[in-house]
């Protein structure tokens, strides 16, 4: 029989017989050997693991920028620094939204700015968010972060805002642009008449689901090189509602009124209705038309503003008179006309007077004479002659109750009934004076033209702020066709002057 030599086993032998032992103690001593090798193994991987991680740690604990796999809205910003990676994920936003947002609708199309949106995305805040991805305060956890980064991306989305509202508004407005848009049944007032229109079927765009898809594709940078198709549904117009239009429309006019305790002036307001019944209006809108025109009247109050006495005007702030020859007729008619027509007006905190507006055409109809007047420096036979007159009293009734001109131009010629500067002419169509009540409480012209004298007063109501107005003119220069003059107004309080401004710079030429 044999047998292999072992370090364990003992072979003795005698003549007849071989006898084996198993020497245990052999066996005891060579399994020590091996554990202590692969405990040193253990040891050494161990240490090399702790020393890889320590230098890991330490390399990532001074490493300033961002760590690798961080992306920011699709960008690779792995080992930049904050300032890098800002400039390059702003870039990659900018450059990927276009200069307009082009939108769709068949073969209509239109654009919005998005400057006009305030696009924002919060590049700065990612980043500080990227920038801190695997620089916690626990080192292990900041490695397992690293290396799952590695392997896995990790994205950050910056905040996105958009101005939903200035959004809508545009689409608003781009919806009642389709050429094929929707046309609400209108109506529209015409002088004396009201024209109603029949609306047709048409399209509408779908406001928030089509401002949602613009954000969403914003958001997404999903713009350039495409465009986006309008969300949109077809609308049938309302019917036209007859009443609604009534209730809109019609108005009861306003008397006028006043208070004395505090003074107060509630100035009278004109009415408007249909000048048909109804139910006449109902049955205009059967016929088979796609326009209808109802006539309007408007409704007079029973006091109006200007008939309010001057008891409602309890100061005189004004007053100014020019003569004229009462011998001539015809010219005085036209003072009488022209003065009766301002009489009585009455003018509200803010509201502009206009000579024309308030006298009206010179005409025939109205009543109007021939008088002399400037026609291309001569004097002839017009229409509504001596006129100005009228307007130069008043202007100067104006100029000392200290309201404030608007429009006003001198004569051809200095007029016989005032100085140079201190006149004001007007021709129907071509030339006006307007003053504008510059007050806190109405005024109310009075004047009267009788017995050569042509007056002007202005009430009002004074305040302890008012002041000593004077007027004052002269003339800077004459040569042999022409005449210079100026005008001034002085202010005064207790005498003394508080300030003095040039009225008027004219030229007048010489008879």
């Amino acid at each position: 029989m044999e047998v292999k030599e072992r370090p364990d086993i003992v072979v003795t032998q005698d003549k007849e017989t071989a006898i084996i032992t198993y020497d245990y103690e052999a066996k005891n001593k060579s399994l020590p050997d091996i554990f202590i090798i692969l405990g040193y193994f253990a040891i050494i991987f161990i240490l090399i693991v702790l020393i890889s991680f320590c230098i890991f740690s330490f390399i990532n604990a001074t490493n300033k920028n961002i760590i690798n796999g961080i992306y920011i809205k699709g960008v690779d910003v792995s080992g930049l620094s904050k300032e890098e990676a800002y400039k390059k994920v702003s870039k990659h936003i900018n450059s990927s939204i276009p200069k307009e947002i082009k939108l769709t609708h068949n073969d209509y199309e239109i654009s919005i700015s998005p400057s006009e949106l305030s696009i924002n995305f919060n590049v700065e805040e990612a980043v500080e968010i990227a920038s801190k991805i695997g620089k916690d305060s626990n080192f292990l956890k900041n490695n397992i972060t690293i290396l799952q980064a590695l392997f896995s991306k990790i994205n950050i989305e910056p905040s996105f805002k958009i101005d939903k509202e200035t959004l809508k508004n545009k689409l608003q407005d781009i919806s009642s642009k389709l050429p094929d848009k929707i046309i609400e049944s209108s109506y529209y007032i015409d002088g004396d008449n009201i024209i109603i229109t029949k609306g047709s079927t048409g399209s509408i765009v779908k406001i928030e689901e089509t401002a949602n898809q613009i954000e969403e594709n914003t958001h997404n940078l999903n713009l350039k090189n495409t465009s986006i198709e309008l969300i949109t549904e077809e609308q049938t117009p309302n019917e036209i509602n007859i009443d609604s239009i009534y209730n809109e429309i019609h108005k009861e006019p306003v008397d006028a009124y006043y208070t004395q305790n505090p003074f107060s002036i509630y100035p009278s307001e004109t009415g408007l209705d249909f000048a048909i019944t109804l139910d006449e209006a109902k049955n205009l809108l059967k016929e088979n038309n796609n326009e209808f025109t109802i006539p309007l009247k408007t409704l007079q109050p029973n006091i109006t503003t200007n008939m309010i006495g001057t008891e409602a005007f309890p100061d005189l702030l004004s007053e100014f008179s020019t003569q004229y020859a009462a011998s001539n007729r015809n010219r005085t008619t036209n003072l009488i006309l022209a003065a009766n027509k301002i009489n009585g007006t009455v003018l509200m905190p803010g509201e502009t007077f206009s000579y024309n507006k308030v006298v009206g055409e010179r005409t025939i109809a109205a009543g109007y004479k021939e008088a002399p007047i400037y026609v291309s420096g001569r004097v002839e036979d017009g229409l509504g002659g001596g006129i100005c007159q009228i307007t130069t009293t008043l202007y100067n009734a104006v100029l000392y109750a200290n309201l404030e001109i608007v429009e006003r131009s001198n004569h051809q010629f200095v007029p016989s009934y005032a100085n140079a500067s201190r006149d004001a002419t007007v021709v129907y169509g071509a030339i006006d004076f307007k003053f504008k009540n510059n007050r806190n409480y109405p005024i109310k012209i009075t004047c009267f033209v009788e017995n050569g004298i042509a007056n002007f007063k202005i009430f009002g109501l004074k305040t302890e702020n008012d002041y000593e107005v004077e007027i004052t003119s002269r003339i800077t220069g004459t040569t042999a066709n022409a005449i210079y003059s100026e005008a001034y107004k002085t202010l005064k309080q207790n005498g003394n002057i508080i300030s003095s401004e040039r009225l008027s710079r004219d030229t007048y030429k010489r008879h």
